[in-house]
């Protein structure tokens, strides 16, 4: 389902008046945040989506990871999950069923959050996801919507899960290179989360379907701001250019592509590979992050002390004629 799909749809939709509703869909963000106490509130979400993988443990690590993700974007610690499977029992051994829900379920354990139930159907397409809930105290949280003037970017997680992905339903993908990319993809944003909140970020999304920015033009407009990219800076997977270069286009790149057109301006000379890489829809991508210019360095060097690399990738300027540009 394509940005600009969804946005036509969502406008249609009446705005929600509930005085203990926080955050809804209105500005796109993340998950939704429902006030529980006068100190705390619910954060809820849900994601799934066909394999991208060959490897159904793989898959439901990866799974779990995505939907998690939502809960962390906003500054939230998951509680409880509930599975979403579609299953091909007609064409499929229920091996494959049990390795993908365990897959998901250690993975969500590993959140320290636990698996409640879900639920099932028959589909001829397998198709797996978790809905989340999470808790938050109403002082600490992070939306898409409050980034400032000044602020640093930074990114949590390389890019091109979309490209590699693709080329692995292809058969094209070398063993080394899915390793790698299965391995980023099952990185829960846990850490990256709880160190954005201890240094008080100002805004936070997570990366993935709309790619990029796509995510980046939600935060900017949603926060009246221009968001100024450098595209030297931003990490990349090893070999997605080769990749990129070879065809391996999932579809919903060039939907990203045509909705992004007219609110994005490309400074710098990208060859066509490059630029596919800021469309690319990711799965399970990493974080991006408004924070202060004087906590960034504080935030990367703590993310260092826990394994994690944390990439600087721009800033947030002025609202321009654009609310992205990439430099």
């Amino acid at each position: 389902m394509g940005p600009k799909f969804l946005a036509e749809v969502l406008k249609n939709l009446p705005v929600n008046y509930n005085p203990n509703l926080l955050v809804g869909f209105e500005t796109s963000d993340d998950a939704g945040i429902y006030k529980i106490s006068d100190r705390q509130a619910l954060v809820q979400t849900v994601d799934f989506f066909p394999p991208i993988v060959d490897d159904p443990y793989a898959f439901g690590q990866i799974a779990a990871a995505n939907a998690l993700s939502d809960i962390y974007a906003m500054g939230g610690k998951p509680l409880t999950a509930l599975n979403i499977v579609a299953f091909p029992l007609d064409a499929m051994p229920p091996d494959i069923l049990i390795k993908m829900l365990l897959g998901g379920a250690e993975k969500i354990k590993e959140s320290g959050a636990v698996v409640i139930g879900g639920h099932s159907i028959k589909d001829k397409e397998l198709k797996y996801g978790l809905a989340v809930t999470g808790i938050i105290d109403i002082d600490k949280i992070i939306k898409n919507s409050s980034a400032k003037i000044g602020d640093v970017l930074l990114l949590t997680k390389p890019l091109g899960t979309g490209i590699i992905t693709t080329a692995i339903k292809r058969g094209a993908a070398g063993q080394a290179d899915i390793d790698n990319v299965t391995s980023m993809m099952t990185q829960l944003n846990q850490i990256a989360s709880e160190l954005m909140v201890k240094y008080s970020a100002h805004a936070a999304t997570d990366i993935t379907g709309f790619g990029l920015l796509g995510h980046s033009y939600e935060m900017a407009a949603a926060s009246g701001v221009t968001l100024k990219i450098n595209f030297a800076c931003l990490p990349l997977i090893n070999n997605v250019i080769k990749y990129s270069m070879a065809g391996n286009i999932p579809g919903g790149l060039n939907a990203n592509r045509e909705y992004l057109q007219d609110k994005v301006q490309l400074s710098s000379p990208l060859d066509k590979a490059q630029s596919d890489i800021l469309f690319d829809p990711q799965t399970s991508g990493g974080l991006l992050i408004s924070i202060p210019s004087d906590k960034a360095d504080s935030l990367i060097g703590s993310a260092a002390k826990h394994g994690l690399q944390i990439y600087k990738i721009g800033e947030v300027i002025q609202r321009a004629n654009y609310s992205i540009v990439v430099d």
